[in-house]
C-alpha cells in the first residue's frame, strides 16, 4: 500500500512520526508532503518527501493521512482525518468540510459526536483509535527523566512548570500573564519553560525572550515537538489550547486562565492574577485529580501506544471492505478553495 503523510503546519510531524514508524514496519511506501514554507523546519530530510502537488498525483496514493482541515479532492486515496488536537470546544472542530472519507477518532467524547454527524451526512466513516502524537505516553514516558534531572540539577530547582499557551489573540494568555510569569519565576525552586505555538504573535514572543534574558530559570523553548517538554513537567499553565489536554492524560496539574470550554475539570481563573499562588497549590494539594480521570476516561482511554497502529489497521480494513476512491466528490465551491488552496498543473 502507499500513503501519503499530508502536512500543513508543523505540528504535524509529530503527529503523522509514530505512523510513518509503523509504515516502515510493515514495509508500505510513504511520501510526506509540505508547502515550502515548512522545508527548513521539516525534521525528516532523509525521507521521501515533496512540495509538489503533482507528485503526489504521480504518486498514486492508497491512503492520505491528514492532521490539517482540507486535502485536495482530486488526488487518489482514501482521505483520512486524524486531527491536530484535543480541544472540542475549539471553532470548528465538529465542522465537517466534506473532505474526509474516514475520521479516526482520539476517543469517546469525539467518536459520538463524529457518529451523530455520520448520521446526519451519511459520506463517510467514523473509527475510533486513539492519537498517535500521545503513543509516546504508552511506549517511552521517560524518555526524558535523565534531561529533567540534569535540567534540575543544573538550576538547584525541584520542579519544571511549562507555560503554553495559544496563539489565538481572542484566546491567548500570553500578552496578559507576563507580570505573573516573572512573579513565578521570582521562586527559584521553579524551572519555568516557555513552548509558544507556531503561529503566537512574533512581537509577544518578543517580550518574553526580553524577560528570559534577565532571568536565569526562565528559558523560552525553541524546539517545535511540545511533547517533550509535556513529559518533562510537573506542572502546565496555559489557556484555552488543546494541549491542556494533552497533559492532562499524563495525570498532572494544569492551570488555565479564561479557559472556554463548556466542561472545565482543573484549575481555571477567570483573571490574569495569582500565578504563583496557584502554582503552589496545586502542586502541593492536587485538589483535581479526580476530574483529570473523567478527561482521561472520555478524551483518550488509550495507554497502549499503539494507535497509529490501530489507525493503519483501520485503514487497510476499510480499503479492504470499500476499495480505493479515486476522488471526493465536492461542491463546485468547495473543489474552488481547494484549486486555490493547492496548486497542481494538471487541474
Amino acid at each position: 500500500m502507499k500513503f501519503i503523510l499530508f502536512c500543513q503546519n508543523p505540528y504535524a510531524f509529530g503527529i503523522l512520526e509514530p505512523i510513518m514508524q509503523v509504515l516502515k514496519e510493515k514495509n508500505y511506501d510513504y511520501l510526506w508532503f509540505l508547502p515550502p514554507n515548512l522545508s527548513e523546519k521539516f525534521p525528516f530530510q532523509e525521507e521521501p518527501h515533496t512540495f509538489d502537488i503533482d507528485e503526489l498525483i504521480a504518486f498514486k496514493s492508497d491512503a492520505i493521512l491528514c492532521p490539517g482541515n482540507e486535502v485536495p479532492y482530486y488526488l487518489r486515496g482514501l482521505k483520512v482525518q486524524i486531527f491536530h488536537g484535543l480541544a472540542g470546544e475549539k471553532k470548528g472542530h465538529f465542522r465537517i468540510r466534506h473532505y474526509f472519507d474516514l475520521y479516526l477518532t482520539q476517543g469517546p467524547y469525539f467518536t459520538e459526536k463524529f457518529k451523530q454527524l455520520k448520521r446526519k451526512y451519511k459520506n463517510f466513516e467514523v473509527i475510533e483509535t486513539g492519537w498517535p502524537k500521545l503513543d509516546i505516553y504508552g511506549k517511552d514516558s521517560e524518555k526524558y527523566k535523565s534531561e529533567k534531572e540534569e535540567l534540575l540539577e543544573n538550576f538547584n530547582a525541584s520542579a519544571i512548570v511549562l507555560y503554553a499557551p495559544t496563539f489565538s489573540p481572542s484566546l491567548t494568555s500570553a500578552p496578559f500573564l507576563l507580570k505573573e510569569i516573572e512573579r513565578l519565576a521570582e521562586n527559584k525552586n521553579y524551572l519555568v519553560l516557555i513552548k509558544f505555538h507556531d503561529l503566537m504573535a512574533p512581537e509577544t514572543i518578543s517580550q518574553y525572550k526580553e524577560l528570559a534574558g534577565k532571568i536565569d530559570n526562565l528559558i523560552v523553548e525553541e524546539e517545535p515537538n511540545i511533547v517533550k517538554f509535556l513529559l518533562m513537567a510537573d506542572i502546565m499553565i496555559s489557556d484555552t489550547s488543546s494541549v491542556v489536554y494533552e497533559f492532562l492524560l499524563l495525570n498532572k496539574p494544569v492551570i488555565t486562565y479564561r479557559n472556554n470550554s463548556k466542561t472545565i475539570l482543573w484549575d481555571n481563573a477567570t483573571e490574569y492574577r495569582e500565578l504563583p499562588e496557584k502554582v503552589i497549590s496545586n502542586l502541593e494539594k492536587d485538589e483535581y485529580r479526580e476530574q483529570r480521570l473523567k478527561v482521561i476516561e472520555n478524551y483518550h482511554p488509550y495507554n497502549d501506544g499503539n494507535s497509529a497502529l490501530r489507525m493503519v489497521e483501520a485503514i487497510e480494513n476499510y480499503i479492504s471492505a470499500h476499495g480505493v476512491p479515486e476522488k471526493r466528490k465536492l461542491s463546485f465551491l468547495r473543489r474552488r478553495k481547494i484549486n486555490s488552496m493547492f496548486k497542481s498543473k494538471k487541474n
